[in-house]
């Protein structure tokens, strides 16, 4: 006698299981991290070309360099924060007003979700029943109408203070490496603008792990950002030392 088929359930899947998760992209922190490091060594790097190119001296460089990382810092971790703070109060308020939307004109509101529905697909006659039983649950309805009007999903708002901590940080890293040689007593210009060139390149290369881009082209693309700004200043500090001599 052979044995009945088994029904598949939750204890027993049919299908291997698999990883299916996805990187934090709404925390606030990489962006952060990534524009913070960029503009720490393109700015220190360009800075650095440009005071070097008007043949000051190696302590002037420094200072101005340790001057530029301080105020840089403080600069973008502030930037990162009110920026980052004032697009969650936004997003509150468009909450809010669709909260008073949803109050206000339920029938309209409903109209709104099984259109959503169906542009995604679902037939008609579905696409009503499924927001019929969405829109029983006030705020799973809230949702659903934030998520797919405002592209911005309440419940996963990125934080402000991991976005200041992350610049300040990742900004201060970035400035001090075109400085490095000098801080080491290796004090020429050619040697802190390499340092600031390789820290771009290697900058470009580590964000690609968050792209499709390869590391090569993401690096190199990095490294041209970044000589451009240091050819521009360099150029400027070079005419500016000449007149002021």
């Amino acid at each position: 006698m052979t044995e009945p088929a088994t029904t598949p359930t939750a204890a027993t899947p049919t299908a291997e299981a698999h990883d299916h998760s996805h990187a934090d992209i709404s925390g606030g922190w990489l962006r952060a991290a990534v524009f913070g490091a960029m503009d720490g060594l393109v700015t220190n790097t360009a800075l650095v070309a440009g005071v070097g190119g008007g043949r000051a001296a190696a302590s002037t460089i420094v200072l101005s360099g340790v001057a530029s990382l301080v105020a840089g810092a403080i600069s973008m971790a502030l930037g990162e924060y009110t920026s980052v703070k004032t697009q969650n109060e936004q997003l509150d308020l468009e909450v809010a007003k669709e909260r008073r939307e949803l109050e206000r004109n339920p029938e309209g509101e409903l109209a709104e979700l099984v259109e959503m529905l169906r542009v995604r697909g679902v037939d008609d006659q579905l696409a009503y029943r499924v927001a019929v039983q969405l829109s029983r649950d006030p705020e799973t309805a809230l949702r659903l109408h934030v998520v797919a009007e405002l592209g911005l999903d309440p419940d996963e708002k990125p934080s402000p203070r991991v976005a200041a901590v992350t610049s300040l940080i990742t900004f201060s890293v970035g400035a001090a490496i075109p400085l490095l040689p000098y801080l080491f007593g290796f004090s020429l210009l050619w040697a802190a603008l390499l340092a600031g060139g390789l820290g771009l390149f290697a900058a470009g290369a580590i964000s690609s792990g968050f792209t499709p881009r390869p590391w090569w082209y993401a690096g190199a693309r990095q490294f041209l950002f970044g000589a451009v700004a240091a050819g521009i200043t360099y150029l400027i500090g070079l005419a500016i030392g000449a007149g002021i001599t």
